[in-house]
């Protein structure tokens, strides 16, 4: 488990760099984010080597063209339920919190002045696809191999969400936790359905953060 563990680190490392008000000035975030998604995802693969990539190509086995069209179409519908959930979220908060609005729209912020096409690029090939590679596909069944499929994800999904608490930022990790509730749960139930669980990452990240922000 020292791997695991070094691999947390490296996370928890990242995302403090990227999200704590001492750090986050010295850096392009959406540079850094992709910096830190290939060494996420570098880490998964480095560490979870065949196991790993066992776990995204459904065991090795041949895959049909209708298993593809299916994992496709699973991760869309997943990442258009996440976007209603996170819609609906969005209008609660703001009746309940006074500060909801105001914290979603600096985490908005951060796409100023970008390429919504570089964005959406980078969301769908390589952060999207990299968080769920390391933390479901390598985190979370490295710890359901020395615990259990649940006790894995229920630390998955806490250390995910406390990785952002660096952010200061109420709203970002009430939406990390949610996702990680959905992503891991997912995970938790289908193991074998993780390319389907990577398409919805990737689509659910594009669609809020660029095509249909919150």
């Amino acid at each position: 488990m020292h791997r695991v563990t070094i691999a947390i680190i490296i996370a928890a490392t990242l995302w403090f760099v990227m999200f704590s008000p001492y750090t986050s000035s010295f850096f392009p975030f959406w540079g850094a984010m992709a910096v830190s998604a290939a060494i996420l995802l570098t880490v998964a693969l480095s560490f979870g080597g065949v196991e790993c990539m066992r776990t995204i190509t459904k065991d090795g086995a041949q895959v049909s063209l209708n298993e593809v069209a299916k994992s496709i179409a699973m991760g869309l519908v997943i990442a258009a339920v996440l976007w209603c959930v996170f819609w609906v979220g969005d209008k609660c908060s703001q009746l309940i919190l006074p500060f909801a609005r105001s914290q979603v729209n600096l985490i908005y912020d951060m796409k100023s002045g970008e390429s919504p096409l570089l964005l959406t690029l980078l969301l769908l090939f390589l952060i999207g696809p990299a968080e769920e590679i390391f933390w479901r596909g390598y985190i979370q069944r490295s710890f359901a191999s020395r615990f259990s499929p649940l006790k894995a994800f229920i630390i998955t999904t806490a250390i995910y969400s406390l990785v952002h608490l660096p952010s200061c930022n109420f709203m970002l990790i009430m939406s990390a936790l949610t996702c990680g509730i959905v992503w891991g749960g997912l995970y938790y139930i289908w193991p074998r359905q993780l390319p389907a669980i990577i398409i919805s990452h990737a689509v659910w990240d594009a669609a809020a953060f660029v095509w249909f922000p919150l």
